[in-house]
């Protein structure tokens, strides 16, 4: 009985998903209709009322577009709300509504069958945009350097020579990283024509980070400083600006990226790996382009629009049309005798007078399928794969070939193509001017769309959820640099000016300082890459971005302890600056790339020890600081001068032996917007620190001698709870587990129930593992 209700509400929902395509069928010749219409009373025909009809858009037009042939509204949240009349696609609702299933689509395995008529191109020609690009990761199975010197620096090589051969060959680029240590590099001959080529439009720079960023694990912070980086690399030497994102191997993706590129003033952005069925909805509905919009924003002013790539991958078998088996015979490195083949088994043929019309024709179909999941008649057909052109002969193989079958397609009117090579913004341009978009109230030929696209799957329940957490202790790094690097900053800034007031300070070793803080910045850019931060690394791989960082990090105390420096000193006169001998200590050190950092303990005497406290930020800050010394005989003295109360911890050596080699000490420091606080930190006969005191809960007992400092009560294991308190709550915690169980919040006298547990997930048996990048458990968590 229950697989009857089932298999009526799986035909239910089938029927449903038909009525949407319809639905969706309907409106999209509704809105060819009234573009066409328009465009007619822009011929100049004199009727008032077509006139007023076509300055409206199809949502004003059509209001209740949504529920045409609706079974009911609720179900049609994709049919074409859209412009800022309603809430258009929110991917929360996307969400809820898919099945997540994975039935077999035919040769587009996660799709659907494609068909189309021969003449619906008649009136208006299909514009294909081949779009020729590498990528390059800067790190993944080898390291930053070694693939610059084994690929990169031939394909940008390559690049400048095979551009100028012919004008109608174009190619792109993304990452500055790489792009940089190029240029600094090449001559001025070279130089000048890589100049020329982007003035041309043969050569175009896109998105112009200093990486292609992961979306997921980057604080937006780095987001932006690795964007700046890249497009001031580009002002500076290039004298351009990009103006579209492409991110092609991200995994997942974020609106946070959206409107970062949005405020750096794009007008377009591509995104590659989105769930499987995601992109199949969004194919069935015609909305793999959109305007994505925050989900915070009320109007639309942080609308970009973006091209969202249909099919599994973004290499050529994947690229050209639904059909990986035929798009692989038109990735032309491929050729028999190559090192790669097609593992359809069926291998490219090189075009000649014989073969040029069948051959064209299988593309031209499969362009057609593809352009059939699209609103427009402008088609994106990206052309490369990782490190793709590094050889002379691959753009020979390339380019060659896919000119003879544009040349054919070309002469042929009756095929109503037009074929070309393209950068991405060659074809947003395009699509722009067919969809008629800067015109006003023209927004709503887009579906609007606000939400995120994590987590994805390529295939099957393989989600890319490991990552979010690989390699955490080098997530934790990069954050670390990250604080580290605006702290210099600001303060490198605040020194430069004092250090210009005097010659006396004109020895602050400013240049060299600069350089840090440009290496820094470049360091921790290049860990935001999709490779890097993520952990997907080979281990050694993962070493270099460590050491970078590391030594970014050493770097930038420098530029700290040298801008403080000379920001402290109350006679400036007294100012001498010597290398050997830095002014002051960092409170904690760190010996390797991959060691915990320890903190330094400060030897305390009766003359005064200086402990400088900084804010980097633009709030007036009260925080708890700790720092270690070897005695607790301590007194602390403000800024001002007065005392301040401390309170005095153990340094514990083990679970249960207190360290007499150091303790820690605790207080509330209390400075400006940016400011610095120089604390005095003294040993004295006696100390009006407050001791701290233990309870120590044992198994069993071990009747140690007493300490000879602190307070230390050895308590047995019970099921009575451990009760901590202070003025603002109470908690209570399991005396078996030592687990918090219970909260109580004074100011209102509620308590709130509390259960914390440890689980764990086991990894499937089969091949498929857990690893850095996947997260497959073998059922819930134990």
């Amino acid at each position: 009985f229950l697989q009857g209700q089932l298999s009526i509400l799986q035909e239910k929902i089938d029927h449903l998903e038909r009525l949407l395509a319809e639905n969706n069928e309907i409106i999209s010749n509704i809105r060819d209709s009234v573009i066409n219409l328009s465009e007619s009373v822009k011929d100049g025909q004199k009727n008032p009322e077509a006139i007023n009809f076509s300055q409206g858009s199809v949502s004003e037009l059509f209001p209740s577009a949504s529920v045409f042939l609706a079974v009911d509204s609720e179900d049609c949240l994709f049919a074409s709300k859209s412009g800022s009349h309603g809430s258009g696609v929110q991917m929360l609702d996307v969400y809820d509504i898919l099945p997540f299933d994975n039935p077999d689509g035919g040769v587009w395995k996660q799709g659907f069958d494609i068909t189309y008529n021969e003449n619906e191109w008649d009136s208006e020609p299909l514009q294909v945009f081949v779009v020729p690009h590498s990528h390059n990761d800067p790190g993944w199975l080898k390291t930053f350097d070694d693939y610059f010197r084994d690929q990169t620096q031939h394909i940008l090589n390559n690049m400048v020579i095979k551009l100028q051969e012919d004008n109608r060959r174009k190619f792109m680029w993304s990452e500055i990283s790489y792009f940089s240590k190029w240029w600094d590099g090449i001559d001025s001959q070279k130089k000048d024509a890589v100049k020329r080529l982007i003035k041309d439009g043969q050569f175009e720079i896109v998105t112009g980070g200093w990486v292609m960023p992961d979306e997921a694990s980057p604080h937006y912070f780095a987001l932006v400083d690795q964007l700046i980086e890249g497009h001031q690399w580009l002002e500076k030497n290039l004298g351009v600006k990009p103006k579209s994102g492409w991110a092609i191997d991200p995994f997942g993706h974020s609106p946070t990226m959206a409107y970062l590129l949005k405020r750096t003033g794009f007008s377009n952005m591509l995104i590659q790996r989105v769930h499987y069925s995601v992109k199949k909805h969004f194919a069935t509905q015609k909305t793999l382009e959109f305007f994505w919009r925050q989900n915070w924003d009320l109007g639309s002013s942080t609308d970009i629009l973006c091209h969202m790539m249909p099919f599994y991958s973004y290499d050529v078998p994947h690229t050209c049309g639904p059909d990986p088996k035929i798009c692989c015979q038109f990735d032309f490195k491929r050729l028999p005798g190559g090192r790669v083949s097609c593992p359809w088994r069926v291998p490219p043929e090189a075009i000649h007078a014989g073969n040029v019309q069948h051959r064209a024709w299988m593309i031209l179909d499969q362009y057609r399928k593809k352009s059939k999941l699209f609103r427009t008649k402008v088609l994106l057909a990206p052309l490369g794969d990782d490190f793709r052109y590094a050889e002379s002969s691959e753009w020979d193989q390339q380019y060659q070939n896919y000119q003879k079958l544009f040349d054919y397609m070309n002469s042929h009117p009756e095929w109503h193509v037009k074929a070309q090579f393209g950068t991405l913004s060659d074809y947003f341009e395009a699509l722009h001017k067919e969809s008629s978009l800067g015109e006003k109230g023209s927004n709503s030929f887009f579906p609007v769309l606000s939400g995120d696209f994590f987590t994805y799957a390529d295939r099957d329940h393989h989600y890319w959820s490991g990552y979010f957490t690989s390699r955490p202790f080098y997530k934790r790094l990069d954050r670390l640099l990250e604080s580290y690097l605006r702290a210099a900053e600001i303060l490198y800034s605040l020194a430069l000016v004092q250090s210009s007031k005097s010659e006396k300070l004109r020895v602050f070793p400013s240049v060299d300082n600069y350089k840090l803080l440009t290496e820094a910045r470049r360091n921790l850019g290049l860990f935001q890459h999709h490779d890097a931060i993520t952990g997907t690394s080979k281990d050694w791989v993962v070493v270099d971005y460590g050491t970078r960082l590391f030594h970014s990090i050493m770097n930038l105390k420098k530029v700290i302890i040298d801008s403080a420096h000379i920001l402290i000193l109350k006679d400036k006169g007294a100012y001498n600056y010597d290398t050997s001998t830095p002014f002051l200590k960092m409170d904690d050190v760190q010996s390797s790339q991959d060691s915990l950092p320890r903190k330094t303990v400060i030897k305390l005497t009766s003359q005064p020890r200086y402990l400088l406290i900084y804010n980097p930020t633009e709030q007036e800050r009260f925080s708890v600081v700790s720092v270690n010394v070897n005695s607790p005989r301590v007194k602390l003295l403000s800024p001002s001068g007065k005392p301040v109360t401390v309170q005095i911890s153990a340094v514990w050596d083990g679970a249960t032996t207190v360290s007499h080699e150091a303790y820690q000490i605790f207080f509330v420091a209390h400075l400006p917007p940016l400011g610095l606080g120089v604390y005095q930190l003294l040993e004295v006969q006696s100390s009006e620190a407050v001791l701290a005191d233990y309870n120590i809960y044992m198994r069993n007992s071990r009747q140690e001698k007493p300490d000879r400092l602190f307070k230390i009560k050895e308590m047995q294991n019970s099921v009575d709870n451990i009760i901590v308190e202070n003025s603002y709550m109470k908690l209570w915690f399991s005396g078996m587990s030592g687990l918090l169980e219970k909260i109580n919040t004074k100011d209102d006298g509620k308590n709130h129930q509390m259960k914390v547990e440890f689980a764990w997930y086991g990894t499937t048996s089969n091949r498929d593992k857990s690893g850095a990048y996947l997260f497959l458990p073998d059922g819930d968590a134990k």
